[in-house]
């Protein structure tokens, strides 16, 4: 039976020897970029091929505040034979102070003498210390760097008692030497440089690629591997034209290198920009820039890349946020323009209103009756055409009401009437019988009908079929109401079906559309709590269906009320605009309530002193004052007139935003322009109301 030995001393495994082990360790050393990397496997190697089950390399150096002291570098020991004897001491100056042999020892490695010997030959601490780590026998060499000591090579035979042979000897300072050539090295500011540069192309956040004169990649760094997919192993040695070019650059060329000299001037030495190709066949914008570079005879090509979609997302999305303020100024600008033309234009037809219907009221026979009544209505459906337009361009909250449905989807199709006729574009319309009502905002509920009557118009402008749309409204049992408009043009492809409601998609020319007035109709339902859906038309075209709640209270409205039997009987107004103040005059007269009129203003107290009004009609917008200005000071002298003044106004939108600027329970009521006798008579009922409950 054979006895299992230390592969130090087993006789059956071969190792080198002590030579050819020096010989390798040089070779190592030399093609090294880092010595210190792989010491470790070489003071293995070395020991072995002594017979050694010990090597340590000792680093000489000052330690602050205790002198010049041994300390080591790197160390490997045989666990089979030397056991957990712990690493080698670190002896200080002041040990070395107090021992002979090492002051002795200290002066000899400075001199570059060898140190080799048996443990039981010496004494003092180095014994004590040699016998502690189990060591027998000891060989060890000085390392010089830059024509200093650096430290010393040594090697321990833990089981035998030896004497060191020449050829031992000189391969352990042949090994020193090539340690301590390495050591320059590392120090040299070109090999520091070399470690710069291999760190920065391994930790470079832009892809690297090196390719030699024939096309293969010879260097691919991570960054390279995050942003084509490729692992680095896998890419080396291929060729250029196979991994990274695209298919339609490929044409022409036979290899990556061809590829390079056929681009040649225009792409070396300068920054641009290109597309590529990753692992998984993606073409993708890259920032590109590639320079030559020549070793000897040999020509390498060093490209960086830098990954440019994350930048190019940024950018649309910029220019999305971009074009949406710039939609959303456009919007302000045209909803202040609109304000003052509803302002304007309201005001005569607050006049056209009143005095038509006031002929209605008082004229002597049916004739003159019916055509007071076609007065009233062209001017009060100007009234409206201007409301809505005013309601789609200002941005205001939605505010929830009572309202008709189907008056709604009139009020979009008398906006949109004009472009129909136009373009000769028919118009039907189904709506349900009786008023659909729900609790909505009617000018948001009339933008979203509006809005997809124009994009059926638009749709429909260059079509050569039926140019027809058609309008429904509809119940859906007792709790869900709706309406439908459908076109008979070529409807919407299936593969973009998808984003048709997403923020800024559109298929309509650049200057046409914006690509939010779907995402706008949908953000609208879904705050009333609806839904809306796009469905394809048969034969041909699109139809968009929204769906809301059904208001349930509907039918509890309040019933308009004569205000002769009221304590209302003094009435002041105060507008800049004669006719419509005369005009509200009248109609007011109408209902047994005189009033005066005013149309400068001055201040409260000069207007309050000379009359004392039971109800105050002002205009909100006038030169001297604003509306709420005067409802503030005539309120401060009259506390009672709050409950009692009426702002008169063509801009509804305007009013809200002025009295929610006041608490809810002294908010003053509101009459729009134009006005009609039943309106006024509404505005009473509702004074008497609030009287009747005080």
């Amino acid at each position: 039976m054979i006895e299992t030995l230390p592969p130090s001393i087993d006789p059956r495994i071969s190792r080198p020897t002590p030579s050819v082990a020096a010989a390798r360790v040089v070779r190592q050393l030399r093609g090294a970029a880092d010595w210190q990397l792989n010491i470790g496997d070489i003071l293995e190697m070395l020991a072995r091929s002594f017979g050694g089950h010990r090597a340590v390399l000792f680093r000489m150096r000052d330690l602050p505040g205790q002198g010049f002291a041994q300390s080591t570098a790197a160390y490997w020991v045989d666990e089979e034979v030397a056991g957990a004897a712990g690493p080698p001491t670190t002896i200080i100056q002041s040990i070395v102070n107090a021992d002979p042999l090492l002051e002795r020892l200290a002066e000899e490695v400075r001199q570059g003498k060898m140190f080799a010997g048996r443990t039981r030959e010496i004494d003092g601490f180095l014994r004590q210390d040699f016998e502690k780590q189990r060591i027998r026998s000891f060989l060890s060499v000085s390392v010089f760097a830059n024509g200093h000591l650096w430290g010393t090579l040594a090697i321990n035979d833990c089981l035998v008692e030896r004497h060191w042979t020449d050829d031992e000897k000189a391969a352990l300072e042949i090994v020193a030497l090539a340690v301590g050539e390495a050591i320059e090295r590392s120090l040299s500011d070109a090999h520091v440089s070399e470690i710069i540069r291999q760190t920065m192309v391994q930790a470079s956040l832009d892809g690297i690629i090196v390719t030699d004169e024939t096309g293969s990649i010879i260097e691919f760094n991570p960054a390279a591997e995050r942003i084509y997919g490729f692992r680095r192993s896998d890419v080396l040695g291929k060729d250029l034209l196979d991994t990274v070019i695209p298919s339609f650059y490929r044409k022409g060329y036979s290899t990556g290198a061809e590829y390079i000299a056929g681009r040649g001037a225009p792409m070396l030495g300068q920054r641009m920009e290109t597309v590529t190709q990753n692992a998984e066949g993606e073409i993708f914008p890259i920032e590109l820039t590639a320079t030559e570079i020549r070793v000897a005879d040999r020509r390498f090509f060093f490209g960086s890349i830098r990954d440019l979609r994350e930048r190019r997302r940024a950018e649309e999305e910029i220019n999305r946020q971009r074009e949406r303020l710039h939609q959303n100024e456009k919007m302000a600008a045209m909803g202040s323009l609109l304000a003052g033309v509803s302002h304007e234009l309201n005001n005569p037809l607050a006049v056209v209103v009143a005095q038509s219907t006031l002929l209605h009221e008082f004229a002597p026979d049916t004739p003159t009756k019916q055509r007071a009544e076609k007065v009233r209505a062209a001017a009060e459906r100007c009234g409206r055409i201007v409301k809505s337009f005013l309601g789609m361009v200002r941005l205001h909250p939605t505010v929830p009401s009572e309202t008709d449905l189907n008056g709604a989807i009139r009020a979009a199709l008398e906006l949109t009437a004009y472009g129909a006729r136009s373009m000769g574009i028919g118009v039907d319309t189904e709506f349900a019988d009786g008023p659909l009502a729900v609790l909505a905002d009617a000018d948001h509920l009339t933008q979203v009908a509006a809005n997809f009557l124009v994009n059926s118009q638009h749709a429909l402008a260059s079509h050569n079929g039926e140019r027809r749309i058609t309008v429904r409204s509809f119940r859906i049992g007792n709790d869900r109401v709706g309406f439908s408009v459908e076109d008979t043009g070529p409807g919407i492809p299936e593969h973009i079906r998808g984003k048709i409601f997403d923020s800024y998609f559109t298929t309509k020319p650049s200057g046409v559309g914006t690509g939010i007035g779907l995402s706008i109709c949908q953000s609208i339902v879904e705050r009333h709590q609806g839904t809306i859906r796009f469905e394809e038309a048969v034969p041909t075209g699109a139809r968009f269906i929204v769906e809301i709640p059904a208001f349930a209270g509907a039918g509890t409205g309040a019933v308009a009320q004569d205000p002769r039997s009221t304590g209302l009987r003094h009435a002041l107004i105060i507008d800049d605009e004669p006719d419509v103040a005369a005009s509200l005059s009248d109609i007011l007269d109408l209902m047994g309530v005189k009033s005066q009129v005013i149309t400068q203003w001055t201040s409260a107290a000069a207007v309050l002193a000379d009359y004392d009004p039971d109800i105050v009609f002002s205009d909100l917008r006038m030169p001297e004052a604003s509306g709420m200005t005067i409802y503030r000071q005539m309120s401060g002298l009259r506390p009672e007139l709050s409950r009692r003044f009426v702002l008169v106004t063509g801009d509804m939108l305007g009013a809200r935003s002025a009295i929610e600027q006041i608490g809810a329970g002294e908010r003053p009521l509101v009459l729009e322009k134009p006005f009609s006798t039943l309106d006024v008579r509404s505005v009473l009922a509702a004074l008497n109301d609030d009287a009747g409950r005080r």
